[in-house]
């Protein structure tokens, strides 16, 4: 389940998925075309700039949808609503939730990784101290990587700039209940002790799945989300389903109406592009002609 919080800080080789991020959207009824392209957190924002046909399509589109509006983010209403919901109920301490010897262990990643005693964080819910820890973990082994800069983020400042619209396919409290209140405070829990004891396989994750991305082959990273230890940290079906899946299905819902009304460049994160449950070959069942543009 670590990897899907690497993903989100962010699905088959049999759709053939060339080396690309960027794809058209075209046919079924389309005066002209939409696109989608596949970002990454983790990756540098100089990424942009080995992105073919990149500015022409940014030039070709008269709006910009993501995952969510990425300046609402930044609110302070919003902000104070994650802060409250990354806590945990007043009667639960993160202590509370492990054994002496666990705790310890995530102690010590915890002082190794992000510089601090893991007694700051007896409140927080584990869901968010497991982010925190990937994102540690990025900063520490990734090149370029910059967590105030992201290309959704700069996607959808451009699209302002230029006057066009912005818009959304979920929103902010939607991300929030998915990351914090989708899963119980125990499998958090678990989740949390699971990165904190495989540290050096998370940061090799991190490597290939960032790897994988900057060249541009989404079936390779596909197939580092994929990868299983076969025990309890794996992601559960539910749990793919919530974070993966079932989002892919609502966005392919979502997607027609708005390439109607006009032409569009669509941000998500690259996971959720690829793959027989993908977004991509969801828009292809529709009848959308999908290409990758080179």
């Amino acid at each position: 389940m670590k990897k899907i919080f690497i993903f989100i800080i962010l699905i088959c080789i049999a759709f053939g998925v060339q080396a690309q991020l960027l794809w058209k959207v075209s046919g079924n009824g389309l005066d002209r075309p939409s696109y989608v392209i596949g970002t990454h957190h983790m990756a540098p924002l100089s990424i942009k700039d080995s992105i073919n046909n990149l500015q022409e399509v940014i030039d070709q589109t008269e709006q910009v949808y993501g995952e969510v509006l990425m300046d609402e983010a930044a609110i302070p209403e919003t902000i104070q609503k994650m802060q409250q919901s990354m806590m945990l109920p007043a009667d639960t301490t993160l202590k509370s939730l492990f054994t002496q010897a666990q705790y310890d262990t995530i102690a010590i990643a915890v002082k190794n990784y992000l510089g601090v005693d893991l007694a700051l964080f007896n409140q927080l819910k584990p869901a968010a101290l497991t982010t925190e820890l990937t994102v540690a973990l990025g900063l520490k082994v990734l090149e370029g990587f910059n967590p105030q800069e992201q290309l959704d983020t700069w996607f959808q400042v451009q699209a302002r700039q230029a006057g066009k619209k912005v818009g959304a396919l979920e929103t902010i409290d939607t991300q929030i209940q998915m990351l914090y209140n989708s899963q119980s405070v125990a499998r958090q829990a678990l989740l949390l002790y699971c990165t904190a004891t495989h540290i050096e396989q998370g940061i090799d994750q991190i490597l290939r799945m960032t790897q994988a991305y900057m060249k541009q082959d989404l079936d390779e990273l596909l197939a580092v989300i994929e990868e299983r230890m076969n025990n309890a940290c794996d992601s559960s079906p539910e749990e793919l389903e919530t974070m993966i899946y079932g989002r892919n299905k609502n966005w392919a819902r979502q997607l027609p109406d708005i390439m109607k009304n006009a032409p569009t460049l669509f941000v998500v994160g690259a996971g959720h592009l690829p793959g027989q449950r993908g977004l991509l070959k969801l828009l292809q069942e529709q009848g959308y002609r999908v290409e990758a543009m080179k």
